[in-house]
């Protein structure tokens, strides 16, 4: 989604929470985690999470606080959890990645992102014919196909793919402002689901025959090399996997920036900037080193705990994007997300459809619809909901869906143009 957008028109609201430090903001959002798994594990109280997911409330405790600004809807501990903590989880969890187990997923993990990014192409141009004429009073904006354009680029691709698509379309800056309440609140109700659907995965996957062997060897080839590796973790241990993740996403981080600038200064080059911009590379980076370190040594940090630790910091990222949606601007944005709304549903539709085509286990479903809407930012998360040995294939397919943005959004805004009327941008 288009952080870089929801964070200037944001940043104005954080002052107005009851705590607003970085430091505080973490102190309750550890304090809701801590509490939350420890009624996890409580013999009674830990019944409602069979029902519910513990992520579920990870991700809604925090809205709620922060829709009664209790803590802001920006901070900038949201932006270095994002920027730097969740590139280290990522490089963490690959690090005992099994590439082989990875490539057996198949071609179905495939279809199924294409079958997102085909939901969301023609979900907006849909979503726009029913609400303009549900909505014949006016309340919806002639432009706002335009607002639309942009924010396909967003569902497909993230935040560089919104302003590539949104310069396309000639949109107005009122425009794009109005665009983030419905992008952030859709899109991460949608999430929400994705993360309850995660405990339902063994009932949904029976319920349409779902082929899931693959996933399953996957699982336990990683729960077995983690018994075979299993010993008590030292201070060093501990040490050098925070030394790893960090340094790792630190190094991603400036490679991506040397990077975007050379490739924006290259003539024969400069084309792959409209794609792929130095966030986007710092994902790519942090997946590649993590892959790499996955046949060495490195590999067996994760018989003292890597992925643990690299899960922590998933969970400590769910809360943050929890946080930084809201429930409270629903009721000045209600035609816009009539369109979201609607949106999704074509998209949903058009992803079970082929699921069920093809048999596709549920977690193909939400990967490859995440990996559209989320990117990179939260389509590990899903699939670490699912196990934390999968989070590498939401990343992978993810960084698929940054390259598809631009070219589905501009394939989407031309859809748009003809349902609107539109003569020319």
């Amino acid at each position: 989604m288009h952080s870089y957008w929801a964070t200037s028109l944001l940043a104005t609201e954080s002052e107005t929470a009851a705590i607003h430090e970085p430091a505080g903001v973490l102190s309750v959002l550890l304090a809701v985690l801590a509490l939350l798994f420890a009624t996890n594990a409580h013999p009674r109280l830990g019944k409602i999470f069979k029902v519910i997911p513990v992520l579920v409330f990870c991700y809604f405790v925090p809205t709620l606080l922060s829709t009664f600004h209790i803590i802001p809807h920006q901070s900038a501990l949201y932006d270095f959890v994002k920027g730097h903590v969740l590139p280290a989880s990522l490089l963490l969890l690959i690090v005992a990645l099994d590439l082989p187990g990875i490539l057996r997923l198949g071609w179905k993990a495939v279809v199924m992102l294409l079958a997102g990014t085909t939901g969301i192409v023609i979900g907006g141009p849909i979503a726009l014919w029913i609400c303009s004429r549900l909505l014949a009073d006016g309340s919806l904006d002639p432009e706002s196909w335009r607002g639309l354009a942009a924010l396909s680029g967003s569902w497909i691709g993230g935040g560089a793919n919104f302003v590539a698509i949104g310069k396309a379309a000639n949109v107005t800056d009122e425009m794009l402002a109005l665009m983030v309440i419905p992008d952030v609140l859709v899109a991460n109700i949608w999430m929400a689901v994705l993360l309850f659907l995660a405990g339902k995965q063994e009932a949904i996957d029976r319920f349409v025959g779902a082929d899931t062997s693959a996933i399953d060897d996957l699982k336990d080839r990683i729960e077995e090399f983690q018994a075979r590796t299993n010993r008590i973790p030292t201070m060093a241990d501990y040490m050098v996997i925070l030394a790893l993740g960090f340094v790792g996403s630190y190094v991603s981080y400036q490679a991506g920036i040397f990077l975007d600038g050379w490739i924006k200064q290259s003539a024969q080059w400069a084309f792959i900037g409209n794609v792929l911009t130095a966030g986007t590379w710092k994902y790519v980076f942090a997946t590649t080193i993590g892959l790499v370190l996955s046949f060495t040594k490195a590999r067996n940090l994760e018989g003292v705990g890597a992925s643990k630790i690299g899960s922590v910091m998933i969970y400590l990222l769910v809360a943050c994007i929890g946080a930084h949606a809201s429930f409270d601007k629903i009721a000045e944005n209600l035609p816009l997300i009539c369109v979201a709304a609607i949106w999704i549903c074509v998209h949903i539709i058009v992803l079970l459809g082929v699921a069920r085509l093809i048999k596709a286990p549920i977690f193909f479903v939400a990967v490859g619809s995440q990996a559209n809407i989320g990117g990179a930012a939260s389509a590990p998360v899903v699939a670490a909901a699912f196990h934390p040995a999968l989070a590498p294939v939401g990343a992978l397919l993810a960084i698929a869906g940054y390259v598809l943005g631009t070219y589905a959004g501009l394939l989407c805004m031309k859809l748009l143009m003809m349902v609107a009327g539109a003569d020319s941008v």
